[in-house]
């Protein structure tokens, strides 16, 4: 079984390679393996077979499935928007001041880009579009750039946000999910994992497994959060796998893995505005709530 992220170096998705890394796919059955691909390549892959689920920004599953035709969203990885924005260190830039940016060189990857683009139309800033190598995982690549002074900032996850403050070279200026920005800015989207609807029909025992392992993982993280440097010994540079546990503490109250009606509709809401999604889609159509039971099972 495939598992495609667009960004494995990260807590945002962390739960899936968790599941793998802690042997928790194994136990449920799975021969499961988590791998990195582009954020496009990897839904892409999802509708052609080539993988079984994503693990990534739930609104990016509409870049293969529009108006979510044929995929489902099984469990969340993670609540809320995950990406931050950080700025150098050094330029004087209040906490919560999207407005900082301006004309400043900011970086963001394909997929956490829409997101950070539509915070910008919200507070008025016309934004230029950031890149990086298509196949480097953005947050430590990031903060490598911030570093380097190729740019004067990114919007990336946790993990190369916290890499960027530890060095020096950065310092959080929005984190949305805490609060910080435009009111619902940090319901854009949530880190999901999708499926196609072939793959539920054909074999839901299958993706209940899979489920049921992301469920134990972030059970297991919440109860033993140093557990995540055992997962980043194995999959992680060395100098991510020193903070992820840090990070993953930190973040213990996002891993939860409800898909709510209001955070779908709130998703859906920033899809519409992405031009993404052309009319509103009932929540029974956007997540397999056939699977919902396991979200709260008993261990």
């Amino acid at each position: 079984m495939k598992i495609a992220t667009p960004d494995l170096v990260t807590n945002s998705y962390f739960p899936a390679l968790a599941a793998e890394e802690l042997g928790l796919y194994r136990d449920e059955g799975l021969d499961a393996h988590v791998e990195l691909l582009p954020s496009l390549d990897a839904v892409n892959a999802l509708r052609d077979g080539a993988v079984d689920f994503v693990a990534g920004g739930a609104h990016t599953t509409l870049l293969t499935f529009p108006g979510w035709k044929g995929a489902r969203l099984v469990v969340a990885l993670s609540q809320g928007t995950p990406w931050l924005l950080v700025l150098r260190a050094d330029l004087p830039a209040r906490r919560g001041d999207v407005g900082a940016v301006k004309g400043l060189r900011i970086g963001a990857a394909p997929g956490p880009d829409r997101a950070f683009l539509r915070l910008l139309h919200e507070v008025g800033v016309d934004p230029a579009r950031g890149g990086t190598d298509p196949g480097a995982s953005f947050g430590v690549v990031a903060a490598a750039a911030l570093e380097r002074g190729d740019v004067d900032g990114f919007w990336a996850n946790a993990l190369g946000s916290e890499t960027a403050v530890r060095r020096g070279v950065g310092k959080v200026v929005v984190d949305v999910r805490r609060g910080d920005g435009p009111p619902g800015a940090g319901q854009y989207t949530f880190a999901a994992l999708s499926t196609t609807d072939a793959l539920i029909a054909r074999d839901p025992e299958r993706v209940a497994a899979a489920v049921r392992a992301i469920v134990r993982a972030q059970r297991m993280l919440k109860k033993e959060p140093a557990r995540a440097t055992e997962v980043g010994r194995r999959r992680f540079p060395p100098a991510a796998t020193e903070i992820i546990a840090t990070v993953v503490e930190r973040d213990l109250p996002f891993y939860d893995p409800v898909i709510g009606e209001p955070a779908v509709a709130a998703m859906n809401g920033f899809a519409r505005s992405l031009g993404l999604l052309a009319a509103p889609v009932a929540y029974d159509d956007v997540v397999a709530t056939r699977f919902r039971s396991l979200w709260s099972a008993s261990p």
